[in-house]
């Protein structure tokens, strides 16, 4: 059952319907009803994922609290009681983790054993269950706070099943923290028509954002990078800045939709985008593009990491070697190279993506590396860092150096990512602008003309709101008849300039 599908939205209005009819009692019992009346649309059979991690993660979380109860009168318990504790979250891990890494990395292991050593091995393909990289972080999220003792563990099973199944966010995110939307879940929500509107201005532009610019672009880049061998220079320059298009609007798009329908049941996600074309830095793209990945991929992966004891012994070791303000920085960057590996790995089972989580983690560790002469020639150049100047260049650049890595998360494969490049550059010629070839790519001109108008329309709110000007609320002060007239515009435009809704293309993460 698509996001974008008139049954989806069939589905939503029944489920909003019923939850401001009952009690407010039975409000979470009704979320978790539908919850898993979406997830079986999928195939009743995948419900099986999603009970085992939930069992298994919920009985960790009772089995870690009970051992927190037991009082230890001595060094020695407390640490058996540490190591317990630590064994029973290992487990944990292992069982989730290999769950996903079975299902999501096994083709991909037989694949590459067959290659290197020119064995047959035979393997069935595992159809990967929807949304498990998703629900599986979440819960493993839920669980290491547990164990680190920053939530309490949930005792009503019924409940923590909500947590994990929650559907509109089930599918592609975004990940959420359990302190954070457990209290809202089971929260008893009322009717707010002004809530109810706000959310319905969320869907909307996600709808726009996704039918009208997304998968306009997508014919482009589908076109170019899946016949790369036909195509080079300036044409594969704008297929990667339409995948950028196509990127953006498809996943920030899915979760404005998300968001919105969240917002119908008077529940806030959290933000997952934060105008990411703004960065100024990788580093800061990372900040604004998924991030709750980031933030969780910063709380429970490069924080242990760089806090760990094999960590600070390379530090050690570094500050001698290199000298102590290289040598403080080398860590971090190590730590920063594995987080954007595992990144890689996340985004799916192929060489590419894990060159695309090399490439973003070496950018980040060589800009921490080279800050200290970025000062020197800040100084020497007379540059103002603060200018606006600089700014718009810094903005520049790191545009240029996510599109690079584009190249790695759109093409078929790394051998494949490699030719594009290189083709990009030997055979850049800017005739092709002008000789037809843009024509030949599956749009006509109107189609480029509504690509450019909407993406100027999104480029301007976005600067309004890098200015802090709060969009939605703005709008929410206007008149009745402007406000319904910005809606009823949108509605217009969704059918008119965008796909079919039943016939569109699947957001791009739900494949995750």
């Amino acid at each position: 059952m698509s996001l974008i599908s008139m049954e989806f939205l069939l589905f939503v209005g029944i489920a909003a319907v019923g939850y401001y009819l009952i009690p407010k009692q039975y409000q979470w019992i009704w979320l978790l009803i539908f919850s898993y009346i979406y997830y079986a649309s999928s195939g009743v059979k995948l419900l099986f994922f999603l009970l085992y991690t939930t069992i298994i993660t919920y009985g960790t979380g009772r089995l870690l609290e009970w051992i927190d109860c037991n009082q230890a009168n001595s060094k020695e318990e407390k640490k058996r009681r540490k190591a317990r504790k630590k064994a029973i979250l290992t487990g944990c891990l292992v069982l989730n983790f290999g769950m996903l890494a079975v299902l999501k990395y096994t083709n991909f292991v037989v694949e590459n054993i067959n290659a290197v050593f020119h064995t047959g091995i035979s393997f069935q393909m595992l159809l990967l269950p929807l949304g498990i990289s998703f629900y599986t972080f979440q819960s493993m999220g839920y669980i290491i706070d547990v164990y680190w003792g920053k939530c309490k563990a949930e005792h009503n099973f019924f409940r923590f099943a909500l947590f994990v199944s929650f559907f509109p966010q089930i599918l592609q995110g975004p990940i959420g923290r359990y302190h954070r939307l457990a209290e809202q879940l089971y929260a008893e929500h009322r009717f707010d028509l002004i809530n109810i509107e706000n959310a319905l201005q969320l869907i909307l532009w996600g709808f726009f954002k996704k039918l009208v610019l997304a998968d306009r672009a997508s014919v482009v880049v589908n076109q170019v990078f899946l016949n790369y061998t036909q195509y080079s220079g300036v044409t594969n320059i704008v297929a990667v800045l339409m995948y950028s298009i196509q990127l953006y609007m498809d996943f920030s798009g899915g979760m404005d939709v998300v968001a919105g329908v969240a917002s119908l049941f008077g529940i806030e996600l959290d933000q997952n985008f934060r105008r990411p074309y703004f960065a100024t830095s990788i580093t800061d793209f990372w900040h604004r593009w998924h991030i709750t990945l980031g933030t969780w991929m910063k709380d429970y992966i490069f924080y242990p990491i760089s806090l760990s004891k094999w960590m600070g012994k390379f530090g050690k070791w570094t500050k001698k070697v290199f000298g102590k303000k290289t040598g403080r920085v080398l860590p971090i960057c190590v730590a920063n190279i594995i987080v954007f590996l595992v990144v890689g790995i996340w985004h799916g089972a192929a060489w590419k993506y894990i060159a695309y989580g090399f490439y973003n983690g070496l950018i980040i560790a060589i800009s921490s590396l080279l800050a200290p002469i970025y000062k020197k020639g800040f100084a020497f150049f007379h540059i103002d860092p603060k200018s606006k100047c600089w700014h718009v260049i810094q903005i520049l650049r790191t545009f240029l150096l996510v599109n690079i890595s584009w190249y790695f998360d759109m093409a078929v494969s790394l051998s494949a990512a490699r030719a594009m490049m290189k083709s990009t550059v030997t055979g850049f010629a800017l005739q092709t602008l002008s000789d037809g070839t843009l024509m030949s790519l599956g749009l006509d001109r109107l189609d480029y003309a509504i690509l450019a108008m909407g993406c100027l329309v999104v480029f301007l709110i976005s600067v309004l709101q890098e200015r802090g000007v709060k969009i939605r609320e703005s709008l929410g002060q206007k008149p009745l008849i402007l406000r319904w007239a910005v809606y009823g515009m949108l509605v217009f435009c969704i059918p008119m300039f965008g796909c079919v809704m039943d016939t569109a293309g699947g957001f791009i993460y739900a494949q995750f």
